[in-house]
């Protein structure tokens, strides 16, 4: 007689991994003004005039900020970084990884917190789509520190496994001008490593 189908439910874990940055971590979030101008200009044929620019008021909207005040980065972006660092290990895959590990974050945005000594406005010369090269505006933080809490599934990775890789993709780095930026050779922002304890 056959037997039928025995699946157990699958056992989550949380590590809290507390990390350092190795190098300044750019931000750049998208304003509610740009947002705002994309969907204008989606919206009709007529090209919107351009306002002149305001480095105060795109340093502000730069930061990832809680209701409350505190800074963040996107969880997503940490996510993106261990997801990448994948490739540099024999034995595992970034599929693997993107379906197993998640960096939790909070709120809306769903924001990890940041600690920073110091956020200070730089000013940048990026070349944009068309080649010309534009000023942009945006927050800096120097030094920055986190605490990631990466979520993954029991017996999948060992917790020594989940700190080298986690350790990897401060390799690679997260925000702009980062090293694994896929518009720039020379990125060299936004690198960190895992605190040992």
């Amino acid at each position: 007689m056959a037997t039928g189908i025995a699946i157990k439910r699958l056992e989550r874990v949380v590590f809290e991994v507390p990390i350092i940055g190795t190098s300044p971590l750019i931000v750049n979030r998208w304003s509610e003004k740009a947002k705002a101008m994309m969907l204008q200009a989606q919206q009709t044929t007529a090209r919107a005039k351009k306002e002149p620019k305001d480095p105060v008021a795109n340093f502000e909207a730069s930061q990832y900020r809680f209701e409350d005040g505190r800074h963040g980065f996107p969880a997503t972006g940490f996510k993106a970084a261990i997801v990448h660092a994948a490739r540099l290990f024999d034995g595992v895959t970034q599929v693997q990884v993107k379906q197993t590990v998640l960096v939790e974050g909070e709120g809306n945005e769903q924001l990890v917190p940041i600690e920073y000594g110091e956020v200070t406005m730089r000013e940048d010369t990026p070349r944009n789509a068309s080649g010309v090269a534009d000023l942009r505006y945006r927050a800096q933080y120097w030094p920055w520190s986190a605490v990631l809490h990466v979520r993954t599934i029991a017996g999948q990775i060992d917790e020594e496994s989940l700190l080298a890789l986690v350790d990897a993709a401060g390799v690679g780095g997260v925000g702009e001008w980062r090293p694994t930026s896929p518009k720039s050779a020379t990125g060299t922002y936004g690198t960190f490593a895992v605190v040992d304890n």
